[in-house]
Protein backbone atom coordinates (compact mmCIF):
# COMPACT_ATOMS: atom_id res chain seq x y z
CA UNK A 1 0.00 0.00 0.00
CA UNK A 2 2.84 2.43 0.76
CA UNK A 3 4.35 1.47 -2.15
CA UNK A 4 1.47 2.68 -4.62
CA UNK A 5 0.93 5.27 -2.35
CA UNK A 6 4.62 6.73 -3.39
CA UNK A 7 4.65 5.48 -7.14
CA UNK A 8 1.25 7.74 -7.35
CA UNK A 9 2.99 10.62 -5.57
CA UNK A 10 5.85 10.20 -7.99
CA UNK A 11 3.46 10.15 -11.09
CA UNK A 12 1.85 13.75 -9.54
CA UNK A 13 5.26 15.01 -9.21
CA UNK A 14 5.75 14.45 -12.71
CA UNK A 15 2.24 15.70 -14.22
CA UNK A 16 3.22 18.96 -12.53
CA UNK A 17 6.81 19.37 -13.67
CA UNK A 18 6.14 20.72 -16.98
CA UNK A 19 4.36 23.67 -15.36
CA UNK A 20 6.64 24.57 -13.03
CA UNK A 21 9.43 24.34 -15.21
CA UNK A 22 7.78 26.78 -18.18
CA UNK A 23 6.40 29.38 -15.21
CA UNK A 24 10.18 29.15 -13.89
CA UNK A 25 11.53 29.80 -17.48
CA UNK A 26 9.60 32.66 -18.38
CA UNK A 27 10.10 34.21 -14.63
CA UNK A 28 14.08 33.26 -14.88
CA UNK A 29 15.12 33.45 -18.41
CA UNK A 30 12.87 35.54 -20.65
CA UNK A 31 11.61 37.97 -18.00
CA UNK A 32 15.37 37.70 -15.91
CA UNK A 33 13.52 38.97 -12.66
CA UNK A 34 13.49 37.06 -9.17
CA UNK A 35 11.11 35.03 -7.45
CA UNK A 36 9.01 36.91 -5.13
CA UNK A 37 8.96 34.88 -1.62
CA UNK A 38 10.85 32.06 -3.30
CA UNK A 39 9.94 30.66 -0.06
CA UNK A 40 6.41 30.50 0.12
CA UNK A 41 6.24 30.07 -3.39
CA UNK A 42 8.01 27.01 -2.67
CA UNK A 43 5.83 26.15 0.14
CA UNK A 44 2.91 26.67 -2.11
CA UNK A 45 4.62 24.49 -4.62
CA UNK A 46 4.73 21.76 -2.07
CA UNK A 47 1.00 22.27 -0.88
CA UNK A 48 0.12 21.75 -4.48
CA UNK A 49 1.46 18.58 -4.92
CA UNK A 50 0.07 16.98 -2.01
CA UNK A 51 -3.48 18.54 -2.77
CA UNK A 52 -3.28 17.31 -6.16
CA UNK A 53 -1.88 13.67 -5.15
CA UNK A 54 -4.83 13.90 -1.98
CA UNK A 55 -7.59 14.95 -4.60
CA UNK A 56 -6.34 12.23 -7.49
CA UNK A 57 -6.64 9.65 -4.77
CA UNK A 58 -10.30 11.02 -3.30
CA UNK A 59 -11.84 10.37 -6.54
CA UNK A 60 -10.20 6.86 -7.03
CA UNK A 61 -11.49 5.78 -3.77
CA UNK A 62 -14.41 8.09 -3.16
CA UNK A 63 -16.27 10.05 -5.80
CA UNK A 64 -16.15 7.47 -8.55
CA UNK A 65 -17.02 4.66 -6.93
CA UNK A 66 -19.82 6.41 -5.06
CA UNK A 67 -21.15 7.59 -8.63
CA UNK A 68 -20.90 4.95 -10.58
CA UNK A 69 -22.78 2.37 -7.69
CA UNK A 70 -25.57 4.88 -7.63
CA UNK A 71 -26.40 4.89 -11.20
CA UNK A 72 -25.74 1.12 -11.20
CA UNK A 73 -28.80 0.80 -8.42
CA UNK A 74 -30.98 3.28 -9.63
CA UNK A 75 -30.67 1.74 -12.93
CA UNK A 76 -31.30 -1.80 -11.55
CA UNK A 77 -34.28 -0.68 -9.31
CA UNK A 78 -36.49 0.63 -12.68
CA UNK A 79 -37.83 3.82 -11.44
CA UNK A 80 -37.04 6.38 -13.76
CA UNK A 81 -38.66 8.94 -11.82
CA UNK A 82 -36.24 8.91 -8.98
CA UNK A 83 -33.56 8.17 -10.98
CA UNK A 84 -33.96 11.71 -12.94
CA UNK A 85 -35.24 13.90 -9.40
CA UNK A 86 -31.28 12.29 -8.57
CA UNK A 87 -29.97 13.46 -11.57
CA UNK A 88 -31.49 16.49 -11.15
CA UNK A 89 -30.77 17.24 -7.53
CA UNK A 90 -26.69 15.72 -7.90
CA UNK A 91 -26.58 18.48 -10.81
CA UNK A 92 -27.96 21.27 -8.44
CA UNK A 93 -25.97 20.44 -5.44
CA UNK A 94 -22.80 19.60 -7.20
CA UNK A 95 -22.56 22.91 -9.26
CA UNK A 96 -23.61 25.33 -6.10
CA UNK A 97 -20.69 24.04 -4.38
CA UNK A 98 -18.48 23.75 -7.47
CA UNK A 99 -15.56 25.97 -6.42
CA UNK A 100 -14.62 27.39 -10.18
CA UNK A 101 -18.34 28.94 -10.22
CA UNK A 102 -17.62 30.42 -6.84
CA UNK A 103 -15.03 32.64 -7.84
CA UNK A 104 -16.50 33.11 -11.18
CA UNK A 105 -19.76 34.68 -9.80
CA UNK A 106 -18.04 36.80 -6.63
CA UNK A 107 -15.46 38.41 -9.72
CA UNK A 108 -18.82 39.19 -11.36
CA UNK A 109 -20.79 40.32 -8.54
CA UNK A 110 -17.73 42.45 -7.97
CA UNK A 111 -17.41 44.37 -11.22
CA UNK A 112 -20.55 44.51 -11.97
CA UNK A 113 -20.90 46.70 -8.66
CA UNK A 114 -23.70 44.29 -7.27
CA UNK A 115 -25.99 44.07 -10.64
CA UNK A 116 -25.18 40.42 -10.77
CA UNK A 117 -25.26 39.29 -7.26
CA UNK A 118 -23.21 35.76 -6.27
CA UNK A 119 -25.47 33.94 -4.94
CA UNK A 120 -28.31 34.42 -7.83
CA UNK A 121 -25.96 33.70 -10.73
CA UNK A 122 -24.47 30.29 -9.08
CA UNK A 123 -28.98 29.82 -9.01
CA UNK A 124 -29.23 30.36 -11.86
CA UNK A 125 -25.97 28.30 -13.38
CA UNK A 126 -26.82 24.80 -10.76
CA UNK A 127 -30.71 25.21 -12.25
CA UNK A 128 -29.16 24.70 -16.11
CA UNK A 129 -27.08 21.86 -14.53
CA UNK A 130 -29.51 19.85 -13.01
CA UNK A 131 -31.93 20.17 -16.00
CA UNK A 132 -29.00 19.52 -18.58
CA UNK A 133 -28.13 16.08 -16.15
CA UNK A 134 -31.55 15.33 -15.86
CA UNK A 135 -32.20 15.95 -20.42
CA UNK A 136 -28.33 13.64 -20.31
CA UNK A 137 -30.10 10.80 -18.39
CA UNK A 138 -33.05 10.80 -20.37
CA UNK A 139 -31.15 10.80 -23.70
CA UNK A 140 -29.28 7.28 -22.17
CA UNK A 141 -32.56 5.59 -21.40
CA UNK A 142 -34.46 6.60 -24.63
CA UNK A 143 -31.46 6.27 -26.44
CA UNK A 144 -31.75 9.93 -28.09
CA UNK A 145 -28.83 10.75 -30.51
CA UNK A 146 -26.11 12.86 -28.77
CA UNK A 147 -25.27 14.50 -31.89
CA UNK A 148 -28.66 15.59 -32.95
CA UNK A 149 -28.96 16.80 -28.93
CA UNK A 150 -26.06 18.73 -29.18
CA UNK A 151 -26.08 20.59 -32.25
CA UNK A 152 -29.56 21.45 -31.44
CA UNK A 153 -28.95 22.56 -28.16
CA UNK A 154 -25.98 25.03 -29.30
CA UNK A 155 -28.61 26.07 -32.49
CA UNK A 156 -30.68 27.46 -29.60
CA UNK A 157 -27.63 28.99 -27.50
CA UNK A 158 -26.28 30.79 -30.95
CA UNK A 159 -30.04 32.23 -30.98
CA UNK A 160 -30.07 32.96 -27.75
CA UNK A 161 -27.12 34.95 -27.79
CA UNK A 162 -28.17 37.14 -30.21
CA UNK A 163 -30.96 38.32 -27.89
CA UNK A 164 -28.99 38.20 -24.78
CA UNK A 165 -27.47 41.72 -23.55
CA UNK A 166 -23.96 42.13 -24.05
CA UNK A 167 -22.67 42.25 -20.96
CA UNK A 168 -23.67 38.17 -20.31
CA UNK A 169 -22.62 36.69 -23.05
CA UNK A 170 -18.89 36.44 -22.25
CA UNK A 171 -20.25 35.64 -18.60
CA UNK A 172 -22.83 33.30 -19.69
CA UNK A 173 -19.60 31.08 -21.51
CA UNK A 174 -17.29 31.24 -19.29
CA UNK A 175 -19.77 29.67 -16.38
CA UNK A 176 -20.24 26.81 -18.55
CA UNK A 177 -17.04 25.79 -18.58
CA UNK A 178 -16.22 26.71 -15.38
CA UNK A 179 -19.48 23.96 -13.93
CA UNK A 180 -17.98 21.07 -15.09
CA UNK A 181 -14.64 21.25 -12.46
CA UNK A 182 -13.97 19.15 -9.57
CA UNK A 183 -16.79 18.37 -7.93
CA UNK A 184 -19.26 18.25 -10.72
CA UNK A 185 -17.13 15.90 -13.28
CA UNK A 186 -16.19 12.79 -11.05
CA UNK A 187 -19.64 12.26 -9.37
CA UNK A 188 -21.65 12.67 -13.15
CA UNK A 189 -19.32 11.05 -15.03
CA UNK A 190 -19.66 7.98 -13.26
CA UNK A 191 -23.53 8.11 -12.62
CA UNK A 192 -23.86 8.10 -16.96
CA UNK A 193 -21.25 5.17 -16.53
CA UNK A 194 -23.31 3.52 -13.95
CA UNK A 195 -26.44 3.88 -15.63
CA UNK A 196 -25.47 2.76 -18.81
CA UNK A 197 -23.68 -0.32 -17.54
CA UNK A 198 -26.92 -1.84 -15.87
CA UNK A 199 -28.86 -0.96 -19.28
CA UNK A 200 -29.36 -3.67 -22.22
CA UNK A 201 -28.19 -2.71 -25.33
CA UNK A 202 -25.79 0.63 -23.75
CA UNK A 203 -22.16 0.71 -24.25
CA UNK A 204 -20.82 2.18 -21.27
CA UNK A 205 -17.84 3.81 -23.37
CA UNK A 206 -20.27 5.01 -26.27
CA UNK A 207 -23.33 6.18 -24.50
CA UNK A 208 -21.86 6.96 -20.67
CA UNK A 209 -20.35 10.00 -21.84
CA UNK A 210 -22.54 13.13 -22.70
CA UNK A 211 -23.39 14.18 -19.34
CA UNK A 212 -20.77 16.69 -18.86
CA UNK A 213 -21.35 18.14 -22.01
CA UNK A 214 -24.92 18.92 -21.71
CA UNK A 215 -24.16 20.24 -18.11
CA UNK A 216 -21.79 22.77 -19.79
CA UNK A 217 -24.90 23.55 -22.64
CA UNK A 218 -27.69 23.86 -20.60
CA UNK A 219 -25.82 26.10 -18.03
CA UNK A 220 -25.12 28.24 -20.89
CA UNK A 221 -28.19 28.39 -21.87
CA UNK A 222 -29.84 29.30 -18.44
CA UNK A 223 -27.69 32.31 -17.79
CA UNK A 224 -27.91 33.84 -21.35
CA UNK A 225 -32.08 33.47 -20.44
CA UNK A 226 -31.50 35.37 -17.10
CA UNK A 227 -29.64 38.11 -19.12
CA UNK A 228 -32.58 38.13 -21.73
CA UNK A 229 -35.28 37.70 -18.37
CA UNK A 230 -33.49 40.86 -16.76
CA UNK A 231 -33.39 42.99 -19.51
Amino acid sequence: MAIQLLKMLSQTVKELLPLIALLLFFQLVILRTSIPNIKNVFFGVILAVLGLFIFIRGLQIGLFPLGESLGIQFARKGSLTWTLIFAFLLGYATTVAEPALIAVASKSEEISNGVIREWHLRNVVALGVAFGITYGVLRIVFDISLSVSLISGYFIVALLTYFAPSYIIGLAYDCGGVTTSTITVPLVAALGIGITSSIAGRDPFIDGFGLIAFATLFSIISVLLFGILVK
